[in-house]
């Protein structure tokens, strides 16, 4: 029986360990993430905080809030699927104050322009849009999802946005766990049917 190739058997056997360790890791992420759910569930019956604070964070998510956006400067366009477009304002909240941002509505026209002026505004906190890469969520190394207020009344010439839900949290680190283990045995398997091959081939 001819020996194994040492080099190419010490880097596959490395390149598998880190593929089953970051198996688990999604695994423990899982954990983690069904955990935070749990709490988030109970966010919406909490009383209604004043925006903007120092610091907003996803423990705040789906808590009701309200605010007074003095002046918006800025209006940006995001795809919301089948509602078309949301239309989202950064707002001043004084001169030195933080701002918080408000998705003020949605619309099908993309050229929309809106004319809102501010004003108070409440509504519930759900996630920003996020434009991180799909692969960075992969590797559990995408930035932290941003946060804004999703008013309960639209701004005028919008229609009223769809009511943030928890669903839309995603909690693929199962999905996650399980490429990584198939990539690990695929990895075992191609190995085998090379060490296979070069013994067949080799006298």
């Amino acid at each position: 029986m001819k020996r194994l190739p040492i080099i190419p058997t010490i880097l596959v056997v490395l390149a598998v360990a880190a593929m089953i360790g970051l198996g688990f890791w999604q695994l423990q992420r899982r954990t983690e993430k069904l955990a935070l759910l749990h709490e988030l569930a109970a966010n919406a019956t909490k009383p209604v905080i004043a925006l903007p604070i120092p610091a907003i964070g996803d423990d705040l998510l789906f808590r009701r809030a309200s605010a007074l956006c003095l002046k918006p400067v800025s209006f940006s366009t995001e795809g919301a699927g089948n509602a078309g477009y949301r239309i989202i304002a950064q707002c001043k909240t004084g001169a030195e104050g933080p701002g918080f941002a408000v998705q003020i509505g949605t619309t099908r026209d993309v050229d929309f322009k809106p004319a809102w002026t501010g004003g108070p505004v409440s509504g519930m906190i759900s996630h920003a849009p996020s434009h991180s890469p799909l692969i960075a969520g992969l590797f559990g190394k995408a930035a932290p999802q941003q946060l804004l207020l999703v008013a309960d009344t639209p701004a005028p010439g919008l229609t009223a946005n769809a009511v943030p839900s928890i669903e839309s949290i995603p909690n693929n680190h199962l999905a996650y766990a399980v490429q990584w283990f198939a990539f690990a045995a695929i990895a075992l398997v191609i190995y085998g049917l090379a060490l296979r091959w070069r013994a067949r081939k080799e006298p």
